[in-house]
């Protein structure tokens, strides 16, 4: 079962990737954002070419538990992306997968340098290993 993750941004949609076993996330890509029609349509074909079974879509809260404003984006894309392919969709805390994606990278000893810029796809993969990693708990 291949499942894909989006982070979806204001700007760019990271995408990761997991293997047939849905063991391992990997990065994929970073798609531009242009509309939420035309974002939907690229993930949803990225999805199919992939021989997706699943997309997992990260979702931000606030204090309380409500989709902050970027959640709410994330949810309304959702509904966009089910408009436009029927593969199973699930939506997944990813508070802070920035900040643990960025951290990482410096635990990994990635220089500064490389490390400059967008952390999109990665992301993405701290949403996706976080999913597999509770599904595999449950």
């Amino acid at each position: 079962m291949r499942i894909l993750a989006v982070d979806h941004g204001e700007k760019r949609i990271g995408l990761a990737l997991s293997d047939p076993t849905a063991t391992i996330a990997s990065p994929l890509k970073v798609v531009q954002h242009v509309s939420r029609l035309i974002d939907a349509a690229q993930v949803a074909d990225i999805a199919t070419q992939n021989q997706v079974d699943l997309i997992v879509i990260g979702q931000s809260f606030d204090d309380e538990g409500n989709p902050n404003p970027a959640g709410r984006r994330a949810g309304r894309f959702a509904d966009e992306l089910r408009n436009q392919t029927d593969i199973p969709i699930e939506m997944w805390d990813e508070s802070f997968s920035t900040r643990t994606a960025r951290a990482a990278r410096i635990e990994l000893g990635v220089s500064r340098k490389k490390r400059a810029g967008h952390q999109d796809e990665f992301a993405a993969v701290v949403i996706l290993q976080s999913y597999l990693e509770a599904r595999r708990s449950s």
